[in-house]
C-alpha cells in the first residue's frame, strides 16, 4: 500500500460475537459450498474491522443480516487497547491471522498507521500490544507471529525492519531485538526448523531467535533471493504463509506472482494444484484448507476506495467466490486455528 494515505475513514464498533459454528454444506446463493469449509477471517479496512464471516453465505452484507458476522474486533473505544491510541494508529488493518498458544486462541493484526495487537478470541482480551509511529506509516507494521515462547515477531514494511518484542512480559512490554529487511512484509515461524521467516522485497529470509524470552535476539541465519517477474523490476514480496496441506512449504507472493517455496530444497515452485488460477499478479494473500482442498486469495478490484482494496474473496479449487457488500478488503484467510 502507498506510504503518506491521508485518514477519511470513519470509526467503527468493537462489539465482539459469539464463537464460531461449524460451517453449512450449502450457500445461501444455491451455489455449493463443500462441507467442512471453515469460516473466513477479514481485514476489512472500510469499516475498520477485523471480521469472521460465515463461509455458508456467498454475499456477505452485515448492514442488512448481521448474522453473516460470526465474530469482529476493532480497538476503537475499547479502554483495554486506549493506551496504543487507535483513534489514529488502527487505519488500514492489513493483517489477520489466528494462532493458538498455549492451549489459547489468538488473532494477530496490524494496522498500517501503526496498530499491533495478539488479541485472544473470542473474549477480545489483549495479550500484548504496540503502536509504531501512531498516525503515520513511517513503519507500517504489515504482518506479525507469535513465537513459541510467547514473543512476537512484526514485519515494518516502511520502516524496513524486523521487531521481536519481548510479548512474553506482559501485555505492554517494549523490549525488542531488531533486524533490517526492505519491504518487510510477512512473517511465519517455523517449529519443524525452529527460525522465523520473513519476506521483504527482494529476498526471503530465515532469522534465529536467541538470547532468552525476556531479552531475545534476533540473527539473520540464511536468505533466498526472489523469482524476478519483469527484469530489471524487484518482486515486491508481499504475503508469506504455511501451506496447511503440504508441511515443509510456504505460500509466498510477489507483485506477479504466487509461488510456493519448499524449505527443505529451497525452491520456489508451481506445481501446485490451481496454481493457473491461484497464480496472478498482486496477490496481498492466500491460504488453503487441507481438509477440502480449497484456497481462497485477495487480489485489488478497480473503483473502490482505495487501489489495494476488493469487495470479493476469491475461492479456487473448486472456483468460486465470496463478496462483501460495500467492503474495503486487504486480506482474506480461512479460520484454522494452529
Amino acid at each position: 500500500m502507498p506510504t503518506r494515505r491521508a485518514v477519511v475513514l470513519g470509526a467503527a464498533g468493537a462489539g465482539i460475537a459469539a464463537a464460531l459454528p461449524a460451517a453449512a454444506a450449502h450457500g445461501a446463493s444455491g451455489s455449493p459450498v463443500p462441507a467442512g469449509t471453515p469460516p473466513v477471517l477479514l481485514t476489512e479496512q472500510a469499516s475498520r474491522r477485523i471480521l469472521v464471516l460465515d463461509p455458508r453465505r456467498r454475499v456477505w452484507d452485515p448492514a442488512a443480516d448481521p448474522s453473516a458476522v460470526r465474530w469482529q474486533f476493532s480497538p476503537l473505544g475499547d479502554p483495554r487497547y486506549r493506551d496504543l491510541w487507535p483513534d489514529v494508529s488502527w487505519v488500514y488493518p492489513c493483517e489477520a491471522k489466528v494462532r493458538v498458544h498455549r492451549k489459547r486462541t489468538y488473532v494477530l493484526t496490524t494496522a498500517s498507521f501503526g496498530f499491533v495487537a495478539v488479541v485472544e478470541h473470542p473474549s477480545g482480551r489483549r495479550y500484548w500490544g504496540t503502536a509504531l509511529g501512531p498516525g503515520d506509516d513511517l513503519f507500517n507494521p504489515h504482518s506479525a507471529e507469535i513465537l513459541p515462547d510467547g514473543n512476537v515477531a512484526v514485519a515494518c514494511s516502511t520502516g524496513a525492519l524486523v521487531r521481536l518484542y519481548a510479548a512474553s512480559q506482559g501485555p505492554r512490554a517494549k523490549r525488542y531485538a531488531e533486524a533490517v529487511l526492505k519491504g518487510a512484509h510477512g512473517l511465519h515461524w517455523d517449529g519443524a526448523r525452529r527460525v522465523l521467516w520473513a519476506i521483504g522485497d527482494d529476498e526471503l529470509v530465515a532469522y534465529e531467535v536467541g538470547g532468552t524470552a525476556a531479552r531475545p535476539t534476533l540473527t539473520r541465519a540464511s536468505a533466498v533471493g526472489l523469482p524476478v517477474g519483469t527484469p530489471g523490476r524487484t518482486p515486491g514480496g508481499h504475503d508469506l504463509f504455511p501451506v496447511a496441506g503440504r508441511p515443509g512449504r510456504l505460500w509466498v507472493t510477489t507483485n506477479a506472482a504466487v509461488f510456493q517455496y519448499e524449505t527443505s530444497s529451497g525452491a520456489f515452485v508451481r506445481d501446485f494444484a490451481g496454481a493457473g488460477e491461484i497464480s496472478r499478479k498482486s496477490v496481498k494473500a492466500v491460504g488453503d484448507d487441507p481438509r477440502t482442498g480449497q484456497v481462497v486469495s485477495t487480489v485489488p478490484e478497480r473503483g473502490l476506495g482505495e487501489t489495494w482494496w476488493t469487495t470479493t474473496v476469491s475461492v479456487h479449487r473448486p472456483a468460486s467466490a465470496y463478496r462483501l457488500v460495500g467492503g474495503g478488503i486487504y486480506k482474506a484467510r480461512w479460520w484454522l486455528p494452529r
